[in-house]
């Protein structure tokens, strides 16, 4: 195994973190991945149909409404270097404690925003502002508390405590769009001087924001700083510096890491984005309850799907669980999108058990993602490397509507998602096949 997977054992006589400790750090990773996800999941479900509140009814069409989604995403992998840094130098606690306290108090500035009644398209820029510094905090949020949670988890336990902590993103699609329905039932929609226009979205922004202060105080009052990041900052005069992912031997793990998951990203947003409104609503034509109930009842079983993967990948190794999982998605889950795609008259029953099945086989490599990007990086860089490699390697796929357009010029039918599920799925098998084995590797 390479040297850059290898993880400096200065910690081995160190004191090991009791139970109580571990499961702290671990409750405090999964409640991090949740309300991070919560808050990138609000603009869709809660601002979406109130854009015309910050803006002229001329501009709500327009590209610059795009820009409110498109700036947290920029905001990320700023935001995963600095916190990044911040993990790595001055401790992942410090760094969860101030990015959650960052975003909890820009996510209560944007549920105060006045609208474009009282100031202007000021409103509309002041929102897209607080998005990208949002953001910079939330591409923090993953950082220091998941570096702290693995390290803190025993070797046979982190294929498990990944997949946990990953579970946090498909709870939280569930609860922010099961809010944004309970908030549409209570404050009706109806023009710019309707309850939910003026101050319905509102409370959602709040909840985020209270929810981020709360994780915020459970890491000032109730976790511990990795005994991993400790020992090794105690215990070196001259440590890895940060360059070291650029041109040392961190920086072979860095592209490799960026490959494999360029393919995975790009398979995740088959699921998470081309396939509620793409595949559902525009080739299936299922009505709104349909496709609602198909969607909460995969990503319910997407929480329980997350654990699962990263207990497997711990017993046959996450490489191997790579490889063999992003072969099937190449084959039997292009084969399955391409069926759901192009075959008529299935069956609703038929529909949703064939959506289920496929979500959870593309999706299922994050239940190790998590763990393995950690453990491919030393303690030195490794808050810095997983948030760099984790936020960056999204943009490449970000443009899959690029993508599926050209593809639809020149393949028969609906073929374009299924091509460009298989292409996703090879990249991130070859990803996998030119990286080591980590389950064994010691922190």
């Amino acid at each position: 195994m390479e040297v850059s997977t290898q993880c400096v054992a200065t910690a081995a006589t160190s004191e090991q973190p009791d139970d109580s400790t571990r499961r702290r750090a671990i409750r405090g990773a999964f409640f991090s991945e949740f309300v991070d996800m919560f808050d990138v999941f609000l603009p869709v479900a809660v601002l979406s149909p109130v854009l015309f509140f910050f803006q002229p009814s001329n501009l709500v069409d327009s590209p610059l409404t795009s820009l409110v989604f498109v700036t947290t995403l920029l905001g990320r992998p700023l935001g995963a270097l600095i916190f990044g840094v911040i993990a790595d130098r001055v401790g992942r606690r410090n760094a969860s404690i101030l990015s959650s306290a960052g975003f909890a108090t820009v996510t209560m500035l944007i549920a105060l925003l006045p609208g474009y009644e009282v100031i202007g398209m000021m409103s509309y820029w002041l929102l897209v502002l607080l998005r990208f510094v949002d953001g910079i905090f939330l591409g923090g949020g993953y950082t220091g508390p998941i570096p702290l949670a693995i390290e803190s988890a025993p070797k046979d336990r982190r294929g498990f405590v990944g997949g946990l902590i990953i579970a946090g993103f498909p709870a939280a699609y569930l609860t922010t769009n099961l809010l944004a329905a309970l908030m549409f039932a209570l404050f009706p929609l109806d023009g710019a001087s309707s309850p939910y226009a003026q101050w319905g979205w509102r409370i959602p922004f709040m909840i985020g924001s209270l929810l981020a202060a709360a994780l915020s105080a459970y890491y000032v009052f109730k976790v511990e700083e990795s005994e991993v990041w400790r020992a090794e900052a105690m215990g070196k005069v001259d440590r890895l510096p940060l360059t070291d992912l650029i041109r040392g031997k961190s920086a072979r793990s860095l592209a490799q890491v960026f490959l494999l998951m360029t393919g995975l990203w790009t398979t995740q947003n088959i699921i998470t984005l081309f396939l509620p409104v793409g595949l559902l609503t525009n080739i299936l034509h299922l009505n709104y309850v349909q496709s609602s109930a198909t969607l909460v009842v995969t990503y319910t079983l997407m929480i329980f799907s997350y654990v699962g993967a990263g207990v497997l990948s711990q017993s046959i190794g996450r490489r191997n669980f790579f490889i063999v999982v992003s072969l099937l998605i190449a084959t039997a889950g292009s084969g399955m999108l391409f069926v759901l795609a192009n075959v008529a008259r299935l069956s609703l029953v038929s529909t949703v058990s064939l959506v289920c099945v496929l979500a959870i086989l593309v999706t299922s490599p994050w239940g190790g993602l998590l763990t393995y990007i950690n453990e491919r990086f030393v303690t030195d860089v490794r808050a810095t490397g997983f948030g760099v490699s984790f936020s960056l390697s999204v943009i490449i796929p970000s443009f899959y509507a690029f993508y599926l357009t050209g593809l639809s010029a020149v393949t028969p039918g609906h073929a374009a998602p299924a091509i460009l599920l298989c292409a996703g799925g090879i990249i991130a098998a070859v990803g996998a096949i030119i990286g080591p084995e980590t389950k064994d590797v010691d922190f």
